[in-house]
């Protein structure tokens, strides 16, 4: 039956995956604190980054959630010809690679960018993306979607007949049902957005730098690349795992208010839209395409002439992408079988680390036997799937439970146990969430610009590596074009592996 199959999944793959997702961030965690010089203390530089850190992912959090409340409004307020297509967008920045979105910022707000055009057309003089301003810039970028699409889940939630009571009783609407529900709701985005702002490094590293805008990820970087300061490195990433698990922990711990109650699922006409809804809905759009569309006005001239090395590059970005996918899918199909406290739990614990938390853990591991480059891709690859992994158990997990909860009984009276219950049953039916899951481990995988950065060289280097090595030479035309290649391999290789998950999954 359904549920041997289930226990087959439940032994050796789901312990495997435990163990490596403890060795990756609790492992790695010991590792850091061994080498960690912890009587030397923190230097004042450090001190400001960790200040600095705080306090852009508070600033970024805030200004994403707030900008989001009349977008969100917006869309919950109005029924219009494209509106599922805007919402669709409203995902893109996440399955964007982070350097890209960077390069198409700086396409438009950079010193040569459009706004800056504009700026000097009357008089006005040009600004600078870099520093603190342009971290929390591209931080909106890429949470403010996040933050409009969890918002709107909550406005989408009350009940239709509750717009319609607050209309008969001409009751204040935003008093009565709006601000309760964002009460419910705002904590728990607000604290999501600030454990991705601390774990940012790609974001820090282009745009910020220099002792006014150094992130704890960044400072932790520099250690090792430039001072080849091992302990203070380690001593840094301890200090990143525990900002990291405070915010997860608290973010855990927030439980949504009481709900509105349910209803009926009727579509309500609402009456109390405003022309601003409108003006909030072009500027998010403009936001979020113009990036988009400068990196493919400005790439598309050179693809064609990029040299070996960028498609090399691009080359290992897909070994590793793939082989990152097929273990963090493996990995997140074994645990949400295992179900429990204990795959949960597993199942949260990258959430609490970070790429640079768990690259300088294991550079401390492997610098003792073996030179870190000749392990970068490899090491790269691990990190990737235990990174993508949260994404994927949440997408399985309830699938999981769904399928076991409507065939468990039919396949017993059908005699079906073992792997035939897992083939016949249990993946048709996967199928979808599968290839969902794959495809956001692969975008996430081919973009990334963490781990490669501590351990490559030239002949190890990823295409976001290739990529950012071009735009520290101010190569910005040859950037732009890598930049179009990562942009298509990384919505290419979601496709590929979303499309292949709905084909003919009808089950």
């Amino acid at each position: 039956m359904a549920q041997r199959a289930v226990a087959v999944m439940r032994s050796l793959p789901a312990r495997l995956s435990v163990a490596l997702v403890l060795v990756l961030t609790l492992g790695t965690l010991v590792a850091v604190a061994t080498r960690a010089q912890v009587g030397s203390g923190l230097a004042a530089a450090d001190w400001a980054a960790i200040r600095f850190t705080l306090w852009q992912a508070m600033a970024s959090a805030g200004v994403s959630v707030l900008l989001a409340i009349p977008v969100a409004r917006a869309l919950a307020r109005r029924q219009f010809r494209g509106r599922s297509a805007l919402v669709m967008l409203l995902g893109a920045p996440f399955l964007l690679p982070v350097i890209v979105a960077v390069l198409g910022l700086l396409a438009v707000f950079g010193r040569g960018g459009l706004a800056n055009d504009a700026l000097g057309l009357i008089g006005v003089a040009p600004v600078s993306i870099y520093g603190a301003g342009g971290v929390i810039l591209a931080h909106v970028f890429f949470n403010l979607p996040l933050a409009v699409r969890l918002i709107l889940q909550g406005w989408l939630d009350i009940p239709s007949e509750r717009f319609r009571l607050a209309a008969q009783l001409n009751a204040p609407m935003w008093r009565v049902l709006e601000w309760p529900m964002l009460q419910r709701v705002l904590p728990g985005a607000a604290l999501v957005i600030f454990l991705i702002c601390l774990t940012s490094f790609a974001v820090a590293l282009i745009l910020g730098g220099g002792p006014r805008a150094t992130t704890v990820e960044l400072a932790i970087y520099q250690a090792i690349r430039f001072d080849f300061d091992l302990g203070r490195a380690a001593l840094l990433a301890a200090v990143q795992f525990a900002l990291c698990a405070v915010a997860a922990a608290i973010a855990w711990r927030i439980t949504p208010l009481d709900g509105l109650g349910g209803g009926l699922d009727r579509t309500v006409a609402r009456w109390d839209r405003s022309p601003l809804d409108w003006v909030w809905l072009v500027a998010v759009t403009l936001f979020l395409v113009t990036p988009l569309v400068m990196i493919v006005l400005r790439g598309l001239p050179g693809l064609s002439q990029l040299p070996d090395s960028i498609w090399a590059a691009a080359g290992r970005s897909v070994a590793v992408a793939a082989g990152s996918t097929i273990l963090s899918v493996l990995m997140a199909l074994s645990l949400a079988f295992r179900g429990g406290r204990i795959a949960n739990l597993v199942g949260v614990l990258p959430l609490a680390s970070s790429a640079l938390v768990m690259g300088t853990g294991l550079f401390v591991i492997v610098y003792a036997f073996v030179s870190p480059t000749a392990v970068a891709l490899p090491v790269t690859m691990l990190v990737n799937a235990v990174l993508a992994l949260p994404f994927g158990l949440r997408v399985l997990g309830p699938a999981v439970r769904d399928v076991r909860a409507n065939y468990d009984r039919l396949s017993q009276s059908l005699g079906l146990s073992g792997w035939a219950a897992l083939r016949i049953v249990m993946l048709p039916r996967l199928r979808r969430p599968l290839g969902f899951a794959a495809g956001l481990a692969a975008a996430l995988s081919m973009g990334d610009l963490g781990v490669i950065a501590l351990f490559a060289t030239d002949a190890q280097e990823t295409l976001p590596l290739a990529m950012y090595r071009l735009m520290g030479a101010y190569q910005m035309e040859a950037a732009a074009s890598a930049a179009l290649l990562l942009l298509g391999l990384s919505l290419t290789a979601f496709w590929i592996c979303d499309r292949g998950g709905r084909v003919d999954a009808d089950l």
